[in-house]
């Protein structure tokens, strides 16, 4: 473990422990009051503040009032059944892109690239190999000469390599923990050299679906296969290798991070200093599974998905509406009924006297902002096997169980809940701990409360900064 170094951090607001619950100064949670302003057809597009890896954009925003009919006025006449997003779309399907992913030629940004040689072709966990694997990662921070302060943050699900940082040529998004990792921030890089490597099977730098393959020099497409959490973590063991680190510091990440984290600790055990899994479980349940499955299904649904082999189509002509729908279904497990409920109520998007099937309700446009959005920066292939290696994800599959798996950690543990999370349930968080402890492991229990769900460990900044401080804290002392 590094040394204690003093950070020069900027003084700011920090959350008090409460009974091993964190809340603001104040007694009451964290709050994240970004104004919301989803997208019309009829009205100029307004500004949306651009969101991290898998949250939506906080706050909420103006609705307009519904028209009540007058006395003596003659009853509505039926209307149609018509087909859906007639007249409410938000954007021409040929402003939506094939697939949102980074593409060679592209602006590289802060990205830094590790290409395998052909010759050395990376073996998969469920079986085969891929050649001419790339991994596109990015640092902040400088390495120490006894290359000691090195720590490693793992994206989440629809993440990438940007983990901090603002746009730019190549990061169309802000860092997806920008107010985590930084100089003065809780992860601090002017004392900590981060790491944050886009995984594989990702769609941002990093060998994917919408790489090329080696062969022919075309997409992979339908032909990429099934990766597992573990080999994205070996991949992230080359990143390290590649950069001389021996051991990382500590290991970050909250859900499909998380989930990396974990990974880590079993996998390298003598590699890692410290584990901080956020939102996360040891083990993805049936619930989970069920879904993430039903994700998948709507994209193969998309007849635009054409098997997987959509990458030669026009603008427009790809998958996008099964993505976006995925995405849908997907946020409705990201926050909690109460954000959702006091953000739209039962307010509509379209006033009209009587009903049609397609009237929105407000809750429905912000979730198809969502899906589009997803649409212009994601991929649809990708995002089928990313959310298969969650779904995968077992720390005692092979190794005889939970018990003999967590057997092989030797760093300590913190484990982060979210007391709102329906998608990755606190007592799951808890779980963790328990069996590290079983164990024999030094492992602790930290919640963030926060009414976001499970969104909140990229929301709640404050929150986490200070269980982060408290972990880095905990660290030093069992290093001392």
């Amino acid at each position: 473990m590094a040394r204690s170094v003093h950070s020069n951090r900027a003084a700011r607001t920090r959350p008090v422990v409460v009974d091993g619950r964190h809340q603001a100064a104040d007694g009451n949670p964290a709050r994240n009051d970004v104004p919301l302003s989803p997208v019309r057809t009829d009205i100029p597009a307004p500004t949306v503040p651009p969101d991290g890896a898998d949250n939506g954009d906080a706050g909420g925003a103006a609705r307009p009032a519904v028209p009540t009919g007058r006395r003596g006025d003659a009853p509505p006449s039926p209307r149609p059944m018509s087909a859906p997003f007639e007249g409410f779309r938000r954007a021409h399907p040929s402003a939506l892109p094939v697939t949102g992913a980074w593409r060679p030629g592209d602006p590289a940004g802060r990205r830094q690239f590790l290409s395998f040689p052909a010759a050395r072709p990376f073996a998969l966990e469920g079986g085969g190999l891929l050649r001419g694997v790339t991994l596109a990662y990015e640092t902040w921070g400088e390495l120490t000469p006894d290359r000691d302060n090195a720590v490693l943050v793992c994206h989440a699900l629809t993440g990438d390599s940007h983990a901090a940082g603002g746009l730019d040529p190549g990061h169309p998004s802000p860092g997806w923990w920008a107010d985590v990792v930084g100089p003065g921030r809780a992860i601090d890089t002017d004392r900590w050299f981060v790491v944050c490597v886009n995984v594989l099977a990702g769609c941002q730098g990093t060998t994917g679906p919408a790489s090329l393959h080696p062969d022919d020099g075309r997409p992979w497409a339908s032909r990429f296969p099934v990766v597992t959490i573990r080999d994205m973590v070996r991949t992230q063991a080359a990143v390290a290798d590649h950069l001389g680190i021996d051991r990382w510091a500590f290991v970050a990440g909250g859900s499909m991070g998380g989930m990396q984290a974990l990974e880590w600790g079993v996998m390298y055990p003598e590699r890692v200093g410290g584990l901080l899994p956020i939102a996360t479980a040891a083990a993805a349940s049936a619930q989970q599974i069920g879904w993430w499955s039903s994700g998948r299904r709507t994209i193969s649904m998309d007849p635009r998905w054409r098997g997987g082999e959509y990458y030669d189509a026009e603008p427009g002509d790809g998958p996008h509406e099964g993505l976006a729908t995925a995405r849908m279904v997907s946020m409705m497990t990201f926050r909690s009924d109460d954000v959702f409920s006091a953000r739209f109520g039962r307010e509509v998007v379209e006033p009209v006297e009587g009903f049609t099937l397609w009237q929105r309700f407000q809750v429905e446009r912000y979730l198809e902002y969502q899906g589009h959005k997803l649409v212009r920066r994601f991929d649809a292939n990708t995002y089928l096997l990313l959310t298969k290696a969650m779904d995968l994800h077992d720390l005692g599959r092979g190794r005889g169980g939970m018990a003999p798996a967590f057997g092989r950690l030797r760093a300590p543990l913190m484990s982060v809940g979210v007391t709102s999370d329906i998608l990755y349930p606190p007592h799951q968080s808890r779980e963790i701990v328990d069996l590290a402890t079983l164990a024999g492991v030094p492992a602790s229990y930290a919640e963030l409360d926060s009414p976001h769900g499970h969104d909140a460990f990229l929301i709640e900044s404050d929150q986490l900064g200070a269980i982060i401080d408290e972990f880095i804290a905990r660290l030093e002392a069992h290093d001392a």
